[in-house]
């Protein structure tokens, strides 16, 4: 169920990473792709029109893509997890909301992809 109140949204963020339990997975970065959805109160940066009052998107598209190149799990639950974690640790945001993509990793599947749901208040 999504949070209630102001969103952030950034869909398909592009990266890469290793992910994957099998040792072919395991040998070279593959393309991950990543939805965000973050829940925020707007009405600072509504009122002000200054970045400094909301989340930067760069900021927001850097993490994700560290993590991705830097963890190197075995599960696509792991990295979507930490990722969620790390958004957080901005006081602002109360949820965040989190889509790991992982195509191919299933024979004759397109896509596979692991949503979680993180709030400040269940941290």
């Amino acid at each position: 169920m999504p949070e209630p109140g102001d969103r952030i949204i950034l869909r398909g963020i592009r990266a890469e990473g290793i992910v994957g339990v099998y040792a072919f997975e395991r040998d070279a970065e593959r393309p991950l792709t990543v939805d965000v959805e973050l829940t925020i109160d707007l009405a600072p940066a509504g009122a002000s029109d200054a970045v400094a009052d909301t989340v930067d998107y760069d900021e927001v598209t850097a993490t994700v893509r560290t993590l991705c190149a830097q963890r190197q799990p075995e599960l696509v639950e792991t990295l979507a997890v930490a990722i969620a974690d790390a958004l957080l640790d901005d006081g602002r945001i109360a949820a965040a909301e989190v889509t790991v993509h992982k195509p191919g990793a299933v024979a004759d599947v397109e896509d596979v992809a692991v949503h979680v749901v993180r709030r400040r208040a269940t941290r």
